[in-house]
């Protein structure tokens, strides 16, 4: 069984959604035993409304709960009762493999580098969704966690983020671009001009160039390389346009008698289209480069969100993503060690 501990009180909707959606993970997939942390009373209260296995569900009370308005760091030092702190720290302990939460994201990047802590060699782990394109899905790494990040930091973002698209996604030598305002290697910023460079000469990762941003929702890489405010920025970008063009579809829909009734003949083909774009489907974000896994969904989640979040976690535990992280490290670090080995030869 893989344990997921998952923080019951983070969110809009907690803890109904969040209780919601363990349920349905453990109905989904028969290796998940979830761990609801959080205020007790009110998390079996909202259990008590469900059929479920209670073998597969447990209840760890925490008193406290970290608000998003709250200092990260403050927060995470001073309210140890809280459902991210406890649920973290039984992931630092191995008591879970994975923590899933819908809380603070402050809270959650701060936690996840001091309580569950970073793999060595790791300097910045990235936040790391999964965003939806005419494709399938690429990745945007990273989305919030490192707004000043050095050359050498999205090198490794760049490595890990192919490690997690071919092993969780399944897409072989995926295709890995930088972000940047032209495809010519000459434009972009210093970070950009710098990076590109040393991306072009990593031989464990499939770099196809800089990606301009309209080229992302075509599908025009695998894994999206960079920096976390250009990141954020594409991520709130990428999901408000979506929001707006479906809402402008379903009034265009409504407008008149005859788009009344096309609408009723397309219907089902639009709801199929518009589902491939609903970020939910995918999961939340891993915190990458950490000694295990952290998951943060949307802070508006519902249970569809949880769940597939919890599920996300089985297929990154059963790949065994952090020991090719690990490995992947020290491949480049042997590298880095051979051309002085020729020199004393």
């Amino acid at each position: 069984m893989i344990k997921i501990a998952v923080d019951a009180m983070g969110g809009d909707y907690a803890p109904s959604e969040t209780v919601a959606g363990a349920v349905d993970a453990i109905s989904r997939h028969e290796q998940v035993q979830v761990i609801l942390v959080g205020r007790e009373e009110a998390v079996r209260a909202e259990l008590a409304k469900h059929n479920y296995d209670p073998s597969r569900i447990s209840v760890v009370n925490a008193s406290q709960v970290i608000e998003t308005g709250e200092p990260p760091v403050q927060a995470i030092h001073t309210k140890k009762d809280s459902s991210i702190v406890a649920a973290m720290k039984m992931v630092k302990r191995g008591e879970a493999d994975a923590f899933v939460s819908a809380g603070s994201t402050g809270a959650i990047l701060v936690g996840g580098q001091t309580l569950v802590g970073r793999i060595p060699g790791i300097r910045r782990p990235p936040l790391a969704p999964l965003i939806p394109t005419e494709k399938g899905v690429s990745l945007l790494i990273d989305c919030g966690a490192n707004v000043d990040a050095r050359p050498a930091d999205l090198v490794q973002f760049a490595k890990m983020g192919s490690i997690y698209m071919e092993h969780v996604i399944g897409i072989k030598q995926p295709r890995t671009a930088i972000v940047n305002i032209g495809v010519e290697e000459e434009k972009g910023n210093a970070l950009v001009k710098e990076t590109f460079p040393m991306l072009k000469q990593c031989g464990d990762i499939h770099f196809i160039g800089s990606i301009e941003a309209r080229e992302i929702p075509h599908g025009g890489a695998d894994v999206i390389v960079t920096e976390a405010f250009t990141g954020n920025v594409i991520l709130k970008l990428y999901e408000g346009v979506g929001a707006t063009l479906i809402s402008m579809v379903k009034q265009g829909m409504m407008g008149s008698l005859r788009s009344k009734i096309g609408g009723l003949l397309v219907k089902p083909a639009l709801k199929e289209t518009l589902k491939k774009f609903d970020a939910s489907q995918y999961g939340g974000a891993p915190l990458l480069g950490l000694n295990g896994l952290v998951v943060k969904t949307h802070g508006s989640a519902r249970a569809v969100e949880i769940s597939n979040s919890i599920i996300q976690c089985v297929t990154f535990k059963e790949q065994n993503i952090n020991e090719k992280i690990k490995e992947s490290l020290a491949a480049a670090e042997a590298a880095k060690e051979e051309p002085g080995e020729e020199r004393q030869k």
